[in-house]
C-alpha cells in the first residue's frame, strides 16, 4: 500500500469516536476509546486497532457492552483498590483504574488497583505510560478469554494475558515492555488470516495438540500455546507468567478467570458457568521519590539505556531497548500515516453503513 492510500490518523481518530457516539457513548468516552486504538495503529500494533471496530459493534449488537457505565470503587485501602467497570467498554475501565492508581500513588507512594466487570482494553502499554508524566513506574495486565492451551493440554484454559511496564528515564526515550505471555497476539493471527498468510510453527496447535501454521486453527478447536512454544523453548515458564496475570486480574479483582473468562468476540458464547463479573484487569504506579530522588533514578535509568545500547550488536543488527520499535513506529506513521488492510476496510465500512456513518474505503 502505497503513501497515498494510507489514512490521516486525525481522520481514523474522528471516525471511531463517531462510530462510538453512534453506539451511545457520551463524546468526552468516545474521544477516550478512540485515543486507545489510534495509538495502537500509531505503535504498529494493528492487531488491536481498527480491525476491533467490528468486535466491538458486534458485542453492542449482542448487548454484551454497556455503553453508559458507572466505574467505581467497590474496596479500597490507602494504597489499594477494587473497581467495578460495571460491563463498560474496556479501554474506559483501564483508564479510569490506572488514574485511581496514579491517585493512590501520589498518597502512599504506591497504588495497586483490581479491576473486574471490564472488557478488552486493547494495548496495555497504554495505561502504563500514564505513570511516565507523573515521575512513576505504571504497570498494566489483563486477562482475556480463554485462546491458551495449558503446557500439556490440548484444552483452551488462558488468555494472551499481556503485561506492561512503564519506566521514566531523563535524557534517554522511557523503557517500555509490552509483551504477551503467548508467542504472539490473538489479534495478529486475525491480522494473518487477513491477508491470508499462513504463521510460524510454534505459535498454536490443533485440537489434537499437533503444530500448526493456519491462523485460523482457533475456529477450528485449536489454541495458542505459551510463551516459549515447548518445554525445551521455556513453555512452563510462558505458562508460569500467563498464570501470575490471571492470579492477579481475575482471582485477586474478582472477576472470571482461566476458561470462565467471557470471550470479546460476539459469535463466541458466555460460559454457562461464572465464577465472577466480566474480564478482570490489574494496575499499578509508584512514586520514584518513594525510593530515591527522581532526578537520581533518571539519572541512573539514562545510564542502564546507555550501557545496554553500547553492547555489542550481532552482525548487521541493531541493539534495542524494550520500546524503541513502537516509539519509532509512532514517529513514523504520524507523519506518513495508517496503514488499513483491505478486508479490515471492507468490514469497518459494512458496520459503517450499517450505522449511518461515512468511512472513506481507499483500498479495495
Amino acid at each position: 500500500m502505497n503513501p497515498s492510500t494510507k489514512y490521516d490518523p486525525a481522520y481514523l481518530r474522528d471516525f471511531v469516536t463517531r462510530f462510538f457516539e453512534r453506539l451511545g457513548c457520551p463524546r468526552h468516552d468516545a474521544e477516550a476509546i478512540a485515543d486507545v486504538f489510534i495509538r495502537a495503529e500509531l505503535r504498529n500494533l494493528p492487531s488491536h486497532g481498527m480491525i476491533r471496530i467490528k468486535d466491538h459493534f458486534q458485542l453492542w449488537e449482542a448487548g454484551r457492552l454497556n455503553i453508559k457505565p458507572d466505574i467505581r470503587i467497590v474496596h479500597e485501602s490507602p494504597g489499594t483498590a477494587v473497581v467495578d467497570g460495571d460491563n463498560a467498554v474496556g479501554m474506559l475501565a483501564a483508564y479510569r483504574s490506572m488514574e485511581i492508581a496514579i491517585e493512590k500513588s501520589e498518597k502512599a507512594g504506591s497504588g495497586w488497583v483490581a479491576t473486574r466487570n471490564s472488557n478488552h482494553f486493547s494495548i496495555g502499554s497504554y495505561y502504563a505510560m500514564m505513570a511516565l508524566e507523573h515521575d512513576m513506574i505504571g504497570l498494566a495486565m489483563t486477562n482475556g478469554n480463554p485462546l491458551v492451551a495449558p503446557v500439556n493440554s490440548t484444552e483452551r484454559m488462558l488468555g494472551t494475558n499481556p503485561i506492561a511496564v512503564a519506566v521514566p528515564a531523563g535524557k534517554q526515550p522511557p523503557f517500555v515492555g509490552d509483551f504477551s505471555t503467548t508467542p504472539i497476539a490473538r489479534g495478529k493471527l486475525g491480522v494473518a488470516a487477513k491477508k491470508g498468510k499462513k504463521i510460524p510453527f510454534g505459535y498454536v496447535i490443533d485440537k489434537n495438540g499437533n503444530p500448526s501454521d493456519d491462523p485460523d486453527i482457533l475456529k477450528e478447536g485449536g489454541a495458542m500455546v505459551p510463551l516459549g512454544g515447548d518445554i525445551p523453548h521455556g513453555s512452563h515458564k510462558g505458562y508460569a507468567l500467563g498464570s501470575i496475570v490471571d492470579i492477579l486480574t481475575g482471582v485477586l479483582s474478582g472477576a472470571n478467570f482461566g476458561p470462565f473468562v467471557p470471550p470479546n468476540l460476539a459469535y463466541l458464547p458466555i460460559p454457562e458457568v461464572q465464577v465472577g463479573k466480566g474480564m478482570g484487569h490489574f494496575f499499578g504506579a509508584w512514586r520514584i521519590d518513594a525510593f530515591m530522588e527522581a532526578g537520581e533514578f533518571k539519572s541512573r535509568m539514562d545510564r542502564w539505556i546507555n550501557v545496554f545500547r553500547k553492547s555489542r550488536p550481532a552482525p548487521g543488527k541493531k541493539v534495542l531497548i524494550p520500546g524503541d520499535i513502537e516509539r519509532e513506529a509512532e514517529i513514523r506513521l504520524a507523519k506518513e500515516g495508517i496503514s488499513v488492510l483491505p478486508a479490515i476496510q471492507k468490514d469497518v465500512k459494512e458496520v459503517a453503513d450499517k450505522l449511518g456513518i461515512e468511512f472513506r474505503v481507499l483500498d479495495s
